[in-house]
């Protein structure tokens, strides 16, 4: 039984790709690992959790979430994770070994981007080289380039983040696009041009400084345009598209990654002017929201990849209140957040432009500090602390967010400057946050009942007692995709007669798969399945622990229990055909006995599934 490889792409090649690609490393770049004995662990990227149930197995190449019951191999896994075809998989696992996937097979490339979408990319792709161009080399492009330079970005940055400058030319992008052979209404919905009333087509971006805004892949989704003449508004981003959501990207973020992943740390800032001038300055991990605030699904994003976030926004009111907002978003997603100071009225632009880059580095994001620190700071606008009522406020709003601390020295020292600032006893400080910490688990308790009962039930889904005979196909499939001498042992005894639907398919494809002179390999194996259902059912069975030897013993009461649950299957399906031929015949006395028969046997056979 041959089985076709999608995209047509040989075999052999598959597997040589595959068995080079390391599936941790491929899933670092997406997921935060910590080694777990054999495996790794991480934040699922595919569904919503604080507790990581996302496994990573080196040994078998594959991964699998204890959570969502998503599993896979590298292959597998970026085509989930970057929402591309399996070509484009393969063609990024051939590009980061150095290798290539031979040119008549690209020919069976299909994406898995719509028509419109592919369009959309491919505009933004001309325009991205287009508004360089023009900056670097053309006289239409001195006044943005002098623009940057007054700004203070080298030659080297302008080139590194491909910024680029738009004519103050009302139809010269419509233009150029009409003759690349775009339709120009497309492009208005690719928010690359506007229509007035007339229906002329116009340059959403005249006049402006251009800074390309990619998605985590590399590809250039959007703009964001900085006017240099007369006219508002000054700053201006490209609207929602079907290949750009505002919320769900950082500006940078495909540059920064890999920084950010091995340093453990990334640092957010509100601005894409700010990210180049720290990028510049030497912070490497820098990083934007897009024109809005952090959403929660940002928060997530970078959950998956670091621990730890430094929020570095302006220094103003505006820039405080939206620090401490994007803070609480970070810490719910389970970040540990620090602030980085500037000095008032400064954004991180002016500061390194006022006193260097070394200063940037050491005395603002090296030196920034907790969240408590800031937030303790934050209340005190609120409040006239020289009256004391007020200060009686405070002291209470306070300690409610030092108790929500988890360790007992941060506790300890917080309250040790609220003793000082406010003469208070440190019993009578630790009392209350005893009381507080009572009411908030208690409150905590609540809130999480629900998350934790679905927890629970996908731990129970894993760990469910199956009858008899489903674990026996489980154990025995699970041994299977590790030995091949077991499986052909199976074959001769069982063949495809499991009694899970799902099982029997497995196990069809598995034979085939042995039968064409292939090695245990599950990551492989993965490959001959046409269904996502059947990846994560088998990623589900590799993954549980096998002992290291197995008797022949074991193996036969498996066979055993299930040729006997199919014997059993196969006499009620035969008293139940008896019964219906006896109520046709119009015996009512033969059909109830075949009915209390059937009754009898039912509860016998479990009774004997239940010892």
């Amino acid at each position: 039984m041959v089985m076709d490889m999608p995209e047509q792409i040989p075999e052999q090649l598959i597997e040589e790709i595959k068995s080079e690609a390391d599936v941790v490393e491929i899933v670092s770049e997406f997921v935060q690992l910590k080694r777990r004995g054999r495996n790794y662990l991480g934040l699922c990227p595919f569904h919503s959790e604080k507790t990581p149930s996302f496994t990573v197995s080196p040994d078998k190449q594959i991964f699998r979430c204890f959570g969502c019951g998503k599993g896979g191999n590298v292959i597998t896994f970026l085509m989930e994770i970057e929402g591309i075809s399996f070509f484009d998989a393969m063609s990024r696992l051939a590009e980061n070994l150095g290798k290539s996937i031979p040119e008549q097979f690209s020919a069976n490339k299909q994406s898995s981007l719509s028509h419109e979408d592919q369009n959309m990319l491919e505009a933004h792709e001309w325009l991205m080289k287009l508004y360089h161009h023009l900056l670097k080399h053309t006289k239409e492009g001195k006044d943005g380039l002098e623009y940057l330079k007054s700004r203070g970005m080298k030659d080297e940055t302008i080139d590194q983040f491909q910024l680029g400058f738009a004519p103050d030319i009302k139809n010269f992008t419509a233009s150029f696009l009409e003759k690349k052979g775009f339709s120009l209404q497309s492009m208005v919905k690719a928010g690359l041009l506007t229509d007035n009333r007339e229906n002329k087509y116009i340059d959403r971006f005249q006049g402006r400084v251009i800074f390309p805004i990619r998605n985590h892949q590399g590809k250039t989704v959007a703009f964001g345009g900085r006017m240099i003449y007369q006219g508002e508004p000054k700053y201006l981003n490209s609207p929602e598209t079907d290949i750009f959501h505002k919320g769900n990207v950082f500006y940078n973020f495909d540059l920064a990654r890999n920084t950010i992943r091995k340093s453990g740390e990334a640092v957010l800032f509100e601005g894409y002017m700010d990210v180049i001038s720290a990028y510049q300055a030497g912070v490497e991990n820098g990083i934007a929201t897009l024109g809005t605030s952090l959403t929660e699904s940002q928060a997530r994003l970078l959950r998956r990849y670091v621990d730890r976030v430094v929020i570095c926004y302006d220094a103003d009111s505006a820039g405080i209140e939206a620090t401490k907002k994007a803070a609480n978003i970070l810490q719910n997603a389970g970040c540990y957040v620090k602030i980085a100071q500037l000095r008032q009225g400064m954004d991180p632009d002016d500061y390194i432009k006022t006193y260097g880059s070394e200063s940037f580095r050491e005395h603002v994001i090296g030196a920034s500090i907790t969240y408590m620190t800031f937030y303790l700071d934050y209340l005190k606008k609120d409040y006239n602390l020289q009256i004391e009522s007020e200060s009686m406020q405070y002291i209470e709003k306070a300690l409610d967010e030092i108790a929500k601390l988890k360790k007992p020295f941060e506790i300890d020292y917080y309250l040790k400057e609220l003793k000082d600032r406010f003469d208070i006893s440190k019993e009578a400080l630790q009392q209350e946050i005893a009381y507080r910490r009572r009411k908030f688990d208690k409150y905590k308790d609540n809130q999480q009942t629900e998350s934790h009962t679905n927890n629970r039930k996908n731990t129970q889904k894993e760990h469910k007692l199956y009858p008899a005979f489903q674990n026996a196909e489980r154990h025995l499939i699970s041994l299977m995709l590790n030995n091949r001498n077991i499986a052909e042992k199976v074959q001769q005894e069982l063949g495809g007669t499991f009694l899970i639907t799902e099982h029997q398919v497995l196990v069809t494809y598995l034979y085939a798969f042995y039968e064409e002179g292939h090695d245990p390999d599950v990551s492989l194996f993965m490959e001959y399945l046409p269904e996502s259902n059947l990846k994560d059912l088998t990623a589900q069975l590799a993954m549980q622990t096998l002992p290291d030897e197995v008797s022949d013993m074991e193996i036969e009461d498996y066979i055993y229990t299930i040729k006997s649950e199919k014997h059993r299957k196969n006499t009620i399906q035969t008293l139940e055909l008896e019964q219906k031929e006896a109520e046709r015949r119009n015996d009512p006395v033969t059909a109830a006995k075949i009915a209390m028969n059937i009754l009898n046997l039912k509860k016998e056979w479990k009774k004997e599934s239940n010892r």
